[in-house]
């Protein structure tokens, strides 16, 4: 008997040191994501970082050209799998939004080449800018693509709409937006 007490003991500190290094590395890594979701450089209220300079697609747009209209940044690459299966809706969203917010795409990190025949396969339409060193995506605290963010007519980010999206919920999260507008 004193052999089955030892052998449990064995068992039960063997578990032990699995569980309680496991539940420890589960806490840490979930402390990580936590700050990592929170910690971006730039959340709703503050003002947008300036866009790109690189224009891969007229007009060229600056947060001043902007100024009085809601406005969605969408920022995407020609190798994010994610990006390609939302590229119709968010043509669809260029559709959508007539004239009342103006759509910019944000060429993430990419190839310009890539970039440009993503754009022209998905008939993208809107103004779309370069950030072949993700600067830019950075400064807006990019965590995954695609990721697009919206803006008031002031400048100031008011929404951040994490991966893919479809042209009926950006224009849900932007109504707040587009009906001051009309006021």
């Amino acid at each position: 008997m004193d052999r089955t007490r030892r052998a449990d003991s064995r068992r039960q500190l063997t578990v032990r040191r699995g569980v309680i290094p496991g539940v420890g590395a589960l806490l840490i890594a979930g402390t990580v994501l936590a700050v990592v979701l929170s910690g971006t450089r730039h959340s709703a209220g503050q003002p947008a970082p300036a866009l790109p300079t690189t224009v891969l697609q007229a007009p060229r747009v600056t947060l001043a050209s902007l100024h009085g209209r809601p406005a969605v940044v969408h920022f995407w690459a020609s190798w994010c799998g994610p990006c390609n299966r939302e590229a119709p809706e968010i043509a669809a969203l260029a559709y959508e939004l007539g004239g009342r917010a103006t759509l910019v795409g944000v060429d993430w990190s990419d190839n310009p080449s890539d970039a440009t025949l993503f754009i022209h396969r998905h008939h993208w339409s809107f103004p779309i800018l370069g950030d072949e060193n993700g600067t830019v995506g950075n400064q807006y605290g990019l965590i995954g693509l695609p990721t697009t963010f919206l803006l008031d007519g002031r400048g100031r980010i008011v929404g951040r709409l994490p991966g893919p999206q479809t042209a009926g919920r950006v224009l849900a999260a932007l109504a707040g937006q587009l009906s001051k507008r009309r006021t």
